[in-house]
Protein backbone atom coordinates (compact mmCIF):
# COMPACT_ATOMS: atom_id res chain seq x y z
CA UNK A 1 0.00 0.00 0.00
CA UNK A 2 1.22 3.43 -0.59
CA UNK A 3 1.35 4.38 2.72
CA UNK A 4 4.25 2.18 3.20
CA UNK A 5 5.82 3.62 0.18
CA UNK A 6 8.65 6.41 0.14
CA UNK A 7 8.14 9.76 -2.22
CA UNK A 8 10.58 12.07 -3.08
CA UNK A 9 9.85 14.56 -5.33
CA UNK A 10 12.30 16.35 -7.88
CA UNK A 11 11.46 19.54 -9.72
CA UNK A 12 14.20 20.09 -12.70
CA UNK A 13 14.90 23.82 -12.93
CA UNK A 14 17.02 24.94 -15.74
CA UNK A 15 17.97 28.89 -15.95
CA UNK A 16 18.50 29.25 -19.61
CA UNK A 17 14.90 29.10 -21.39
CA UNK A 18 14.25 30.41 -25.31
CA UNK A 19 11.04 32.25 -24.35
CA UNK A 20 12.00 32.98 -20.50
CA UNK A 21 15.26 32.94 -19.45
CA UNK A 22 16.19 32.73 -15.72
CA UNK A 23 12.12 31.51 -15.33
CA UNK A 24 12.89 29.88 -12.11
CA UNK A 25 14.21 33.02 -10.10
CA UNK A 26 11.02 34.88 -11.22
CA UNK A 27 9.74 37.32 -8.73
CA UNK A 28 6.04 36.21 -7.22
CA UNK A 29 4.43 37.40 -4.55
CA UNK A 30 8.39 38.53 -2.96
CA UNK A 31 9.18 34.62 -3.68
CA UNK A 32 10.98 32.87 -6.68
CA UNK A 33 8.79 30.55 -8.67
CA UNK A 34 11.15 28.11 -7.61
CA UNK A 35 10.29 28.55 -4.08
CA UNK A 36 6.61 28.48 -4.86
CA UNK A 37 7.24 25.39 -6.47
CA UNK A 38 8.88 23.83 -3.54
CA UNK A 39 6.68 25.08 -0.85
CA UNK A 40 3.46 23.61 -2.58
CA UNK A 41 4.83 20.18 -2.95
CA UNK A 42 7.34 19.24 0.22
CA UNK A 43 4.20 18.79 2.58
CA UNK A 44 2.74 15.62 1.10
CA UNK A 45 5.83 13.77 0.22
CA UNK A 46 9.05 12.44 2.37
CA UNK A 47 11.67 14.62 0.86
CA UNK A 48 11.89 17.04 -2.38
CA UNK A 49 14.62 18.51 -3.83
CA UNK A 50 15.46 20.71 -6.72
CA UNK A 51 17.88 19.42 -9.27
CA UNK A 52 19.45 22.19 -11.56
CA UNK A 53 22.67 23.16 -13.85
CA UNK A 54 23.14 26.60 -12.75
CA UNK A 55 24.75 27.97 -9.63
CA UNK A 56 22.21 30.97 -9.43
CA UNK A 57 19.46 28.54 -8.97
CA UNK A 58 21.30 26.14 -6.65
CA UNK A 59 22.16 29.31 -4.70
CA UNK A 60 18.56 30.74 -4.46
CA UNK A 61 16.97 27.20 -3.19
CA UNK A 62 19.66 26.74 -0.26
CA UNK A 63 19.01 30.76 0.54
CA UNK A 64 15.54 29.52 1.38
CA UNK A 65 15.89 26.47 2.93
CA UNK A 66 15.27 24.05 -0.02
CA UNK A 67 17.67 21.21 -0.72
CA UNK A 68 18.76 20.77 -3.89
CA UNK A 69 21.67 18.98 -6.37
CA UNK A 70 23.39 20.05 -9.26
CA UNK A 71 22.92 18.21 -12.52
CA UNK A 72 24.89 18.21 -15.64
CA UNK A 73 23.53 21.11 -18.26
CA UNK A 74 23.98 18.79 -21.43
CA UNK A 75 20.50 16.65 -20.82
CA UNK A 76 18.07 16.23 -23.37
CA UNK A 77 15.11 16.39 -20.68
CA UNK A 78 14.19 17.07 -17.04
CA UNK A 79 13.37 12.95 -17.11
CA UNK A 80 17.28 12.40 -17.97
CA UNK A 81 18.02 15.62 -14.92
CA UNK A 82 15.47 13.63 -12.79
CA UNK A 83 17.58 10.47 -12.99
CA UNK A 84 20.80 12.33 -12.37
CA UNK A 85 19.34 13.95 -9.13
CA UNK A 86 18.09 10.73 -7.95
CA UNK A 87 21.62 9.11 -8.18
CA UNK A 88 23.25 11.72 -6.07
CA UNK A 89 20.52 11.49 -3.57
CA UNK A 90 21.43 10.11 -0.20
CA UNK A 91 18.72 7.67 0.51
CA UNK A 92 16.32 4.85 -1.23
CA UNK A 93 12.93 5.79 -2.40
CA UNK A 94 10.53 3.49 -3.80
CA UNK A 95 8.64 6.41 -6.21
CA UNK A 96 10.36 9.22 -7.93
CA UNK A 97 8.22 12.27 -8.73
CA UNK A 98 9.28 14.66 -11.66
CA UNK A 99 7.65 17.85 -11.06
CA UNK A 100 7.56 20.60 -13.22
CA UNK A 101 9.87 23.68 -12.00
CA UNK A 102 7.29 26.17 -14.20
CA UNK A 103 3.86 25.52 -12.32
CA UNK A 104 3.84 27.51 -8.67
CA UNK A 105 0.45 26.96 -8.32
CA UNK A 106 0.32 23.38 -8.25
CA UNK A 107 -1.91 21.30 -5.98
CA UNK A 108 -0.85 19.61 -2.96
CA UNK A 109 -4.13 17.60 -4.15
CA UNK A 110 -2.67 16.18 -7.38
CA UNK A 111 0.50 14.61 -5.88
CA UNK A 112 -1.43 12.76 -4.01
CA UNK A 113 -3.56 11.64 -6.86
CA UNK A 114 -0.04 10.55 -8.35
CA UNK A 115 1.01 8.83 -5.14
CA UNK A 116 -2.49 6.78 -5.54
CA UNK A 117 -1.53 5.44 -8.41
CA UNK A 118 1.15 3.37 -6.79
CA UNK A 119 -1.24 1.55 -4.45
CA UNK A 120 -1.18 -0.87 -7.61
CA UNK A 121 1.75 -3.04 -6.90
CA UNK A 122 2.89 -3.34 -10.39
CA UNK A 123 2.61 0.85 -11.47
CA UNK A 124 5.51 1.41 -13.47
CA UNK A 125 5.10 4.96 -14.33
CA UNK A 126 2.09 7.56 -13.13
CA UNK A 127 1.10 10.72 -14.66
CA UNK A 128 -2.42 13.01 -14.86
CA UNK A 129 -4.77 14.11 -17.29
CA UNK A 130 -7.94 16.36 -16.48
CA UNK A 131 -10.94 16.28 -18.55
CA UNK A 132 -11.82 19.03 -21.35
CA UNK A 133 -14.72 20.29 -20.27
CA UNK A 134 -18.25 20.42 -22.64
CA UNK A 135 -18.00 24.01 -22.61
CA UNK A 136 -14.33 24.19 -23.99
CA UNK A 137 -13.57 25.58 -27.41
CA UNK A 138 -12.90 23.54 -30.39
CA UNK A 139 -9.92 26.24 -30.37
CA UNK A 140 -8.85 24.91 -26.48
CA UNK A 141 -9.12 21.20 -27.96
CA UNK A 142 -6.70 21.48 -30.88
CA UNK A 143 -4.06 23.79 -29.22
CA UNK A 144 -0.80 21.34 -30.56
CA UNK A 145 0.70 22.60 -26.96
CA UNK A 146 -1.63 20.74 -25.13
CA UNK A 147 -1.34 16.85 -25.90
CA UNK A 148 -4.39 14.62 -25.99
CA UNK A 149 -4.63 11.51 -24.48
CA UNK A 150 -6.63 8.09 -24.47
CA UNK A 151 -7.23 5.79 -21.84
CA UNK A 152 -8.13 2.23 -21.80
CA UNK A 153 -10.33 0.19 -19.47
CA UNK A 154 -7.55 0.03 -16.81
CA UNK A 155 -7.65 3.96 -16.78
CA UNK A 156 -3.81 3.14 -18.49
CA UNK A 157 -2.62 5.60 -21.32
CA UNK A 158 -3.02 4.16 -24.70
CA UNK A 159 -1.58 7.28 -26.10
CA UNK A 160 -0.88 10.71 -26.42
CA UNK A 161 -0.88 12.90 -29.55
CA UNK A 162 -0.96 16.78 -30.17
CA UNK A 163 -3.62 16.23 -32.18
CA UNK A 164 -7.40 15.48 -31.42
CA UNK A 165 -8.07 11.87 -30.32
CA UNK A 166 -9.89 9.82 -30.72
CA UNK A 167 -11.58 11.48 -34.03
CA UNK A 168 -15.45 11.50 -33.78
CA UNK A 169 -16.56 10.14 -37.06
CA UNK A 170 -20.14 12.31 -38.72
CA UNK A 171 -19.78 15.02 -35.72
CA UNK A 172 -18.94 18.56 -36.11
CA UNK A 173 -15.47 19.52 -34.37
CA UNK A 174 -17.34 22.24 -32.54
CA UNK A 175 -19.26 19.84 -30.58
CA UNK A 176 -16.45 17.20 -29.99
CA UNK A 177 -16.01 17.88 -25.91
CA UNK A 178 -19.95 17.53 -26.10
CA UNK A 179 -19.96 14.25 -27.29
CA UNK A 180 -17.05 12.71 -25.95
CA UNK A 181 -14.67 13.03 -22.80
CA UNK A 182 -11.71 14.20 -23.92
CA UNK A 183 -7.99 14.33 -21.88
CA UNK A 184 -5.57 16.78 -21.30
CA UNK A 185 -2.30 15.22 -20.56
CA UNK A 186 -0.55 17.21 -17.20
CA UNK A 187 2.83 17.02 -17.63
CA UNK A 188 3.26 15.34 -13.90
CA UNK A 189 4.97 12.16 -13.79
CA UNK A 190 6.00 9.61 -11.29
CA UNK A 191 8.63 6.28 -11.99
CA UNK A 192 9.67 3.22 -9.44
CA UNK A 193 13.85 4.28 -9.91
CA UNK A 194 14.58 0.65 -11.75
CA UNK A 195 11.99 2.16 -14.68
CA UNK A 196 13.43 5.84 -14.04
CA UNK A 197 16.74 4.28 -15.24
CA UNK A 198 15.94 1.93 -17.75
CA UNK A 199 13.71 4.60 -19.63
CA UNK A 200 16.45 7.57 -19.61
CA UNK A 201 18.72 4.60 -21.16
CA UNK A 202 16.09 4.53 -24.29
CA UNK A 203 16.89 6.07 -27.40
CA UNK A 204 14.77 8.05 -29.08
CA UNK A 205 11.98 6.61 -31.17
CA UNK A 206 9.86 7.41 -33.79
CA UNK A 207 6.53 8.16 -31.97
CA UNK A 208 8.56 10.43 -29.59
CA UNK A 209 10.12 11.84 -32.97
CA UNK A 210 6.76 12.16 -34.86
CA UNK A 211 4.99 14.35 -31.87
CA UNK A 212 7.81 15.26 -29.62
CA UNK A 213 6.49 13.86 -26.89
CA UNK A 214 9.06 11.86 -24.95
CA UNK A 215 6.24 9.51 -23.13
CA UNK A 216 5.42 8.04 -26.52
CA UNK A 217 9.14 6.52 -26.21
CA UNK A 218 8.17 4.98 -22.83
CA UNK A 219 5.08 3.49 -24.19
CA UNK A 220 6.42 2.19 -27.74
CA UNK A 221 8.96 0.00 -25.72
CA UNK A 222 6.22 -1.71 -23.94
CA UNK A 223 6.30 0.00 -20.32
CA UNK A 224 2.48 0.59 -18.60
CA UNK A 225 1.37 3.94 -17.48
CA UNK A 226 -0.81 4.45 -14.68
CA UNK A 227 -3.32 7.64 -15.12
CA UNK A 228 -4.86 9.49 -12.31
CA UNK A 229 -7.93 11.59 -13.33
CA UNK A 230 -7.93 15.43 -11.57
CA UNK A 231 -10.75 17.86 -12.04
CA UNK A 232 -8.55 20.75 -11.26
CA UNK A 233 -6.63 23.47 -13.27
CA UNK A 234 -2.92 23.78 -13.71
CA UNK A 235 -1.16 26.96 -14.76
CA UNK A 236 2.17 26.20 -16.49
CA UNK A 237 4.35 29.83 -17.20
CA UNK A 238 5.91 29.61 -19.95
CA UNK A 239 6.53 33.20 -20.87
CA UNK A 240 6.99 36.87 -18.80
CA UNK A 241 3.46 37.76 -20.59
CA UNK A 242 2.21 33.87 -18.55
CA UNK A 243 3.26 35.55 -15.28
CA UNK A 244 1.93 39.12 -15.80
CA UNK A 245 -0.73 37.53 -16.62
CA UNK A 246 -1.96 35.39 -13.71
CA UNK A 247 1.20 35.98 -10.53
CA UNK A 248 -1.55 38.87 -9.07
CA UNK A 249 -4.57 37.08 -9.11
CA UNK A 250 -3.08 33.79 -8.06
CA UNK A 251 -1.27 34.90 -5.13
Amino acid sequence: MSEALRFVGIIPARYASTRFPGKPLADIGGKPMIQRVYEQVVGVLDDAVVATDDDRIFKAVEAFGGKVVMTSSDHRSGTDRCFEAYTKLEKAYDVVINIQGDEPFIKPTQIQLIKDCFQTPDTQIATLVKPFLPTDTYEALANVNSPKVVLNAKQQAMYFSRSIIPFLRGADGHDYTKNHTYYKHIGLYAYRPDVLKAITALPQSPLELAESLEQLRWLENGYTIQVGITHEETVGIDTPEDLARIAASAI
